[in-house]
């Protein structure tokens, strides 16, 4: 009795402590300032409420502030036009243990203060998905009392401070998914408390240090995807207490060490694929591992025969054991059949096994393709296995089956097939070059008779004369007509308070008309770029209307080097800001977007495309598809904005003569008046070299690419970091393996079986538009219909082979059109490394950059392909 009435009065006292009121003015002061300085509102601070009690996200204990917990909550509408790391106010709650804003944008570096003046009790620093940039401060090692620091999923450069390794009770490190560069510091030894070091999806080169074997509490060691070399440490092998252990995607070599498993009996994940290690596995991996549930070590060069005996771990109930594409070879014994029985999938293809596979083996999900199995289909050929088995000096027993498609008369019949094919493509080439010649010709003949010039600037130049003032009147009855003075009036005077953010064409500035509606204002300085940046813009809204594009209100025009162009405001503002400020409860607003909203942008944007590509007459095509141009309304409808650059598709001679032919008159279908648009020519004032509707789609592929992974800025950028980036990405996109694209997916998304068959669905679809050859990539009409389909994407297509899509009609279906680039590859599962040059043609770098098939009448569908999209 008197050990309850103790363990009572203790549980009341702490409640008590718990509910007092904020005790200390200093601390009350520094809160308001966190308040003032970060924007956030007052239904989650209330100005005239105790902290402790009213305040969402603050936790007091005896009158102290203990706990700051930002995630999930909004800043007002004017502080998330401009975001900042402004967090001085901490530097005053001296009993503050954690502070925890992650998915809260903190845009810019720390400050110069942060570390060596936080609070010495903070123990949790949790700053994930935060927009933080820059470097880590050296003094962030000063903050002795650091028990978790969590800095993952933002944009920060620069060395690892050795200093970290002062945080001897440190437990937890994640530095992952950042911009990090140099080497592991050897530091990080003296972390003895450690049981978590996740450095991986960074720029990380050099060795890894040896040291690490030293962290005798480690758990989880994560490294994968960065840029490290040299052989793996022995002293690895010292980490008895390790569950998870990530070396993929880097460029290590050598054999692994024969004690690297021998004393970690609790280990459950071990990934090293997509290294170039040799030598075979250690046979301590084949001892005793009761736990383990995935094993990968594929895409190395590993070699050697499994050995003879029932591996020690065969009681394992694992999900994956991957051994594909190395050069294993000999047979399999009954014992590692006993093996594989236990695991969910075996892929064991792109090997040298020879003999036969028992038939329990080939009815599990497994894979034995490309060895040399006796009773199994799609092996390699007899002379092939010959070959390799004698290089080696090993006896060789037994035939592979022979591939009916590769017998002696099928040969020939190939043969005959492509010679055929090819005579047939030199005669339809001859054919088209005539049929150009004569219509450039005729339509020079008919411009002249009809008194129709037109000048072409040499090297792609664009005259910049100002307008004629017939094409300015008539330009300015385009919306609604504002003065100067009430635009000045509507932005308080451009004031920087009201500035949104810095565009391509000009600044943008939130602003309210006299009547009270919210609206934006671009600010276009016609001194520092091409007069026809407001004309074009202008132009395009007297000609076309569509409900994807961004509702434009009117302008003004009155001065000579400065023009205002006004928009209707979007108010969940654009993709790019929209994308991580969702709470997780839908009533709070925004913080993260979930899967339904992010399909739904999707869809929205495909089908501005299908507007601009397909509906007008020439297409257009708008050359800033980024998350920044995608605008949101109330409802998350997408209204494409940032059309400063939108102009008609570059195409070969034929259609500028077609183009000049049609200025003088009607456009017979499409949206009418388009000719008036300026063909897309290298050297414009954006800068991008002669685009075209696959420069769009390349474009839009980084746009999908950036709501699966929740990766902020892949679209906005094209640096060689971010290239990097995406080749290492699309490594994890397969029509095969739907598992793969979790280890790229946004992690704060939250999806069912279903939704998670979408989102592997949307990963295709951009790994389709990011194809390196632009004739390749989807046209817009295919990707919407895809993307209003996404589980015919995925349960239609997964489980058909490479040769099966390599075979099917065109005629068929959309996804026909959609898979192009996988029908044209052996398998989508070999990482497929873009060249420069093919990155250039993406992104409209390299001048070759050319899709000339665009409309109906330059590229015909297949076919049967347009009764099924209508329908």
């Amino acid at each position: 009795m008197v050990i309850l009435f103790s363990l009572l009065f203790f549980l009341q006292r702490g409640r008590l402590a718990l509910c007092q009121p904020l005790s200390s003015a200093v601390e009350l002061g520094s809160l308001y300032s966190l308040r003032s300085s970060l924007g956030l509102r007052a239904r989650d601070w209330p100005r005239r409420a105790d902290p402790c009690s009213k305040w969402t996200g603050v936790l007091c204990r005896s009158g102290r502030v203990v706990s700051l917990n930002l995630s999930g909550l909004r800043r007002t509408w004017v502080a998330r036009r401009n975001p900042r790391f402004a967090v001085d106010g901490l530097q005053n709650l001296t009993n503050l243990v954690s502070f925890n804003a992650s998915g809260f944008l903190l845009s810019g570096p720390f400050p110069d203060w942060f570390g060596s003046r936080l609070p010495l009790s903070l123990a949790a620093l949790d700053l994930r998905s935060a927009a933080v940039s820059g470097v880590i401060p050296y003094s962030l090692g000063r903050v002795a009392g650091l028990s978790v620091l969590s800095l993952a999923g933002n944009s920060l450069t620069g060395d690892i401070p050795t200093t970290l390794g002062g945080l001897r009770r440190l437990t937890q490190l994640d530095l992952s998914h950042n911009s990090l560069t140099g080497s592991i510091p050897p530091a990080l030894a003296a972390l003895a408390n450690l049981s978590h070091l996740d450095l991986s999806s960074n720029y990380l080169a050099g060795e890894i240090p040896a040291a690490l074997g030293s962290l005798s509490n480690l758990k989880t060691l994560i490294l994968s995807n960065n840029s490290l070399t040299g052989s793996v440490p022995p002293q690895l092998g010292n980490l008895s207490l390790l569950v998870s252990l990530d070396l993929s995607f880097n460029f290590l070599f050598g054999s692994l060490p024969e004690s690297l498993f021998s004393g970690a009996s609790g280990l459950r994940s071990v990934v090293l694929k997509r290294n170039n290690f040799s030598g075979g596995l250690p046979d301590s991996l084949w001892s005793p591992l009761p736990e383990l549930e995935l094993l990968d070590v594929s895409s190395n060069n590993l070699t050697g025969e499994l050995p003879n005996r029932v591996p020690g771990n065969a009681n394992a109930s694992g999900g994956v054991f991957n051994l594909s594409n190395n050069v294993y070879y000999g047979s399999i014994s009954s014992g590692f059949e006993i093996l594989f029985q236990r695991f969910k999938f075996v892929d064991l293809s792109n090997n040298y096994f020879e003999g036969t596979v028992l038939a329990g083996g080939r009815s599990l999900n497994a894979s034995f393709a490309m060895n040399c199995f006796q009773n199994v289909s799609n092996q390699r050929s007899t002379v092939e296995c010959e070959k390799f088995y004698m290089e080696r000096g090993i006896a060789y027993d037994g035939a592979v089956p022979p591939d009916p498609a590769s017998s002696p008369s099928s040969n020939r019949n190939w043969r005959y097939i492509l010679a055929g094919v090819l005579a047939g493509l030199a005669l339809v080439s001859i054919l088209v070059s005539v049929l150009v010649l004569f219509l450039v010709r005729r339509g020079a003949h008919s411009a002249e008779q009809r008194g129709i010039t037109a000048s072409v600037v040499p090297s792609g130049r664009v005259a910049q004369e100002p307008p004629s003032s017939g094409v300015t009147d008539k330009l300015s009855a385009v919306g609604d007509a504002f003065t100067y003075e009430q635009l000045l009036q509507a932005t308080s005077e451009f004031s920087p308070l009201n500035l949104v953010k810095h565009g391509n064409s000009g600044d943008i500035y939130y602003g309210v008309l006299e009547d009270g509606a919210s609206v934006v204002v671009k600010r276009i300085n016609v001194q520092n770029l091409m007069r026809e940046a407001y004309v074009m813009e202008l132009n395009l809204f007297a000609k076309v209307s569509h409900a994807r594009l961004v509702p434009f209100v009117g302008h003004c025009l009155e001065k000579e080097d400065e023009k205002l162009l006004v928009y209707k405001l979007m108010p969940n503002g654009d993709l790019s800001s929209a994308l991580y400020t969702r709470s997780g409860r839908e009533e709070e607003g925004l913080r993260s977007l979930d899967w339904i909203k992010r399909l739904k942008i999707a869809i929205g944007m495909a089908e501005a495309l299908c507007f601009l590509h397909h509906e007008c007459s020439p297409p257009l095509v708008h050359r800033d598809v980024q998350a920044s141009s995608i605008l949101l309304d109330d409802k998350y409808e997408v209204r494409l904005g940032s059309l400063s650059e939108v102009c008609a598709q570059q195409g070969d001679a034929q259609q500028v003569f077609t183009r000049m032919l049609r200025s003088s008159r009607p456009s017979e279908q499409g949206v009418s008046g388009m000719a008036d648009f300026v063909v897309c020519l290298p050297g414009k004032y954006s800068g991008f070299a002669g685009a075209t509707c696959a420069y769009d789609v390349y474009c839009f592929g980084k746009v999908l690419l950036e709501l699966v992974t929740g990766k902020l800025g892949i679209s906005g950028s094209d640096s060689p970091a971010m290239n990097d980036w995406l080749d290492h990405t699309l490594t994890y996109i397969s029509l095969y393996e739907k598992e793969l694209v979790t280890k790229i997916m946004d992690p704060t998304l939250v999806v069912d079986e279903d939704h998670l068959e979408e989102v592997w669905a949307m990963a295709i679809v951009a790994k389709c538009c990011l194809d390196p050859k632009p004739s390749k990539r989807p046209l817009a009409r295919y990707i919407l219909k895809a993307l209003e389909s996404p589980l015919k994407v995925v349960r239609e297509e997964s489980h058909s082979n490479s040769a099966q899509l390599r075979t099917t009609s065109s005629r068929g279906s959309w996804r026909n059109a959609l898979f192009v680039s996988w029908r044209n590859s052996s398998s989508d599962l070999a990482s497929r490394k873009y060249s420069t040059t093919a990155r250039s043609q993406g992104s409209g770098g390299d001048h070759s950059f050319s899709c000339r098939r665009t409309s109906r009448e330059i590229f015909p569908e297949p076919l049967g392909l347009v009764d099924e999209f209508d329908e």
